[in-house]
């Protein structure tokens, strides 16, 4: 258990620290709108109101899974708890793997459903702990434990295979996690923590039910390099150095996943900068706009930073809505792109 807490805190002490960012780029800078340069709208009234999970959102933000030892996931997630609430986005937290080996029983974390009792919360799991004893019931354990409106389970085969300690046993995951989909009376979502999802891959997650896929491309945190950082060992740190490069950018797995799943909620992350990026992987087909390591630092500080850090995203957002005249996201989806 310790050693949980322990690399967790690492994770996040190398992400701020700038040392793990990915080679690739997300691919988002190739996307660029046609101005418009006489919209017909008025800037104050443009929506850029999105359902997800059965609530409405005032903007189409999801604050992306984030992780540390028990006392900093803490104060990190209070704080875009708080922030997600008078935003009205939503919320996943980081991986309960720790607390729920702690034992952690529902109530636990009931203080976070408190601060954001209006927002979207997404619990949060990895695959490779669903052929080690993680069935249904420690599911419905972890869902209870922040009262959650649905299920994470992370892919992040690259960061275990580069991880000293890592679970490099896949055999059966996705035997298992068609089980869990199928079997739990909640949404299960599933997202890469990095390196993409495929379109092959996406059609696989939907045909198994799944309620939404967050692609989770390259461009952002590379945790084959957040595991090099950390390990003490030189080979590990050259076997992970060759991967920073590796992974579809998030831009082509947003287009591959719409393409392959067209009528399933896609969410996109990695590497999403500001509220322009926002609208791009929204052009590209995302329903969801994810962002984690972009506000991390403001997380750190304090709930008025996050808010000011998403304030000036999704003002962003509406001035891309603006200059493209798209009063709202199903406009935006049908601006007019630079050949």
């Amino acid at each position: 258990m310790a050693d949980i807490v322990s690399r967790k805190d690492q994770h996040l002490d190398v992400i701020l620290a700038g040392k793990a960012r990915h080679g690739l780029d997300s691919g988002f800078d190739a996307v660029r709108f046609v101005h418009e340069a006489l919209p017909d709208l008025d800037y104050g009234k443009i929506d850029l109101g999105a359902d997800f999970l059965g609530r409405r959102l005032k903007a189409p933000m999801l604050i992306s899974a984030m992780t540390g030892g028990p006392a900093r996931a803490e104060a990190i997630n209070a704080r875009l708890a708080e922030a997600a609430q008078h935003l009205g986005i939503a919320l996943a937290v980081g991986s309960q793997r720790a607390a729920l080996e702690q034992g952690g029983a529902p109530g636990l974390d009931m203080a976070l459903r408190l601060r954001a009792p209006d927002t979207p919360i997404l619990a949060n799991i990895g695959a490779a702990q669903l052929t080690r004893g993680f069935g249904v019931d420690e599911a419905r354990r972890i869902i209870d434990m922040v009262a959650a409106d649905a299920l994470v389970v992370h892919l992040n085969p690259l960061q275990e295979a580069c991880q000293p300690e890592g679970d490099r046993d896949w055999w059966g995951v996705g035997a298992s996690l068609e089980a869990l989909v199928k079997a739990l009376d909640a949404p299960v979502v599933v997202k890469e923590t990095g390196a993409g999802i495929s379109g092959p891959t996406a059609r696989r997650l939907a045909d198994m039910g799944v309620a939404a896929i967050d692609v989770a491309g390259a461009g952002g945190s590379n945790w084959a390099l957040v595991e090099g950082e950390r390990s003490e060992s030189e080979l590990d740190k050259v076997h992970a150095s060759a991967f920073g490069d590796w992974g579809l950018s998030t831009a082509r797995a947003i287009v591959e996943a719409r393409a392959a799943c067209p009528r399933t909620l896609i969410i996109g992350s990695g590497g999403v900068r500001d509220g322009i990026d926002v609208a791009r992987a929204l052009r590209l087909g995302a329903d969801m706009v994810g962002q984690a390591a972009g506000v991390l630092t403001a997380a750190t500080v304090s709930t008025e930073a996050v808010v000011a850090h998403f304030q000036t995203v999704i003002r962003q957002l509406r001035t891309v809505c603006f200059c493209t005249g798209s009063a709202n996201l199903t406009a935006l989806r049908r601006a007019p792109l630079q050949s």
